[in-house]
């Protein structure tokens, strides 16, 4: 270990897998390049049917092994957070792949700059393989430029305020325990929900431009829609986020205006289409799962891209299972 790494607190990486066989090994090959490696690397398994368990102990990382339906986006990371040995708590994905040797240090160095800062996270840069649509996508929430946000910027950003990522995201344990790390039983979005609460007990949050991943997913029209009806769900169940932060759609709408100016300068008709059909199928979406509560429960999993969420969980509340 270098002197870089001696000098800087714990550090524990968490990440969760199911099949990732095709990009874990990437992602861990990288990890052990880094000019600040972490004490321990923890990966949660939910139980993959490729090689990802014996690729995960390879790479000498710690291996959790639970049922697919055990995983719970908050409740599986606040798990892993417990057992975790860091001071600094950095959360991956099986398919977010740092860019360069220096990522974790970029991702962790606003913890030394700001004391305040209790969540950093990094640029997500678009795969080769990424459309126009996923590239431009994280081109608009991933810009080049780092900042800080505080909870008096609300007004400002509006729910950007909380705007964040657990796909490449640091965190110091000692204020996620203060909130009581990730909330169990969302359909997603655990780490927005966390860095709401976070800026509301004065932490600020660190956007670190010169971390970077790789991390993009290539979207099609159906699953454009289920992704934005999830997102109306998590809105709809904890209201909070938009009560205290503000509302979601003026953001999908600069967006779009963006994306029409660069295309229609380029005269990409085609890609113009695409991205108003898009657009409709988004907001359509949202619209549905902040009103899933209205639609008969049977047809409720089919709009979702979680749909293995909703099973057992209770009509009034889905947050929790039914029955409760």
């Amino acid at each position: 270990m270098n002197d870089e790494h001696r000098q800087s607190p714990a550090i524990s990486v968490i990440i969760p897998t199911r099949n990732g066989a095709a990009t874990l090994g990437e992602l861990l090959a990288v990890l052990a390049l880094q000019t600040i490696r972490p004490d321990e690397i923890l990966v949660v398994d939910s139980a993959s049917e490729d090689e990802t368990v014996e690729i995960a102990r390879h790479y000498k990382a710690e291996v959790t092994v639970i049922a697919p339906e055990v995983f719970d986006h908050g409740g599986t990371r606040t798990r892993m957070a417990g057992s975790a040995r860091g001071e600094l708590l950095i959360f991956l994905t099986q398919d977010a792949i740092p860019a360069s040797r220096d990522a974790l240090a970029q991702l962790i160095r606003p913890f030394a700059d700001h004391p305040a800062v209790a969540v950093s996270y990094g640029r997500q840069l678009p795969h080769r393989d990424a459309t126009w649509s996923a590239a431009s996508l994280r081109e608009f929430n991933y810009p080049p430029q780092s900042c800080l946000r505080e909870f008096n910027d609300r007004d400002r950003y509006g729910l950007k305020t909380i705007f964040v990522s657990n796909s490449f995201a640091a965190y110091r344990r000692g204020a996620l325990a203060e909130v009581g790390y990730f909330k169990n039983g969302l359909i997603f979005g655990e780490d927005t929900c966390t860095v709401g609460r976070l800026l509301q007990r004065g932490y600020r949050i660190a956007y670190a431009g010169e971390a970077r991943v790789y991390h993009s997913h290539n979207y099609s029209l159906v699953e454009e829609f289920r992704r934005s009806f999830d997102i109306g769900v998590l809105h709809a169940t904890e209201h909070w986020l938009l009560e205290t932060y503000g509302r979601a759609e003026g953001i999908g709408l600069t967006m779009v205006r963006r994306q029409l100016a660069e295309l229609g300068r380029d005269r990409r008709v085609a890609l113009m289409v695409d991205v108003v059909v898009r657009s409709v199928l988004k907001y359509c979406g949202y619209r549905l799962g902040r009103a899933f509560r209205k639609i008969p429960a049977r047809y409720v999993p089919y709009l979702s891209m979680h749909r293995t969420w909703w099973k057992g969980r209770s009509e009034t509340d889905p947050s929790s299972p039914a029955g409760t």
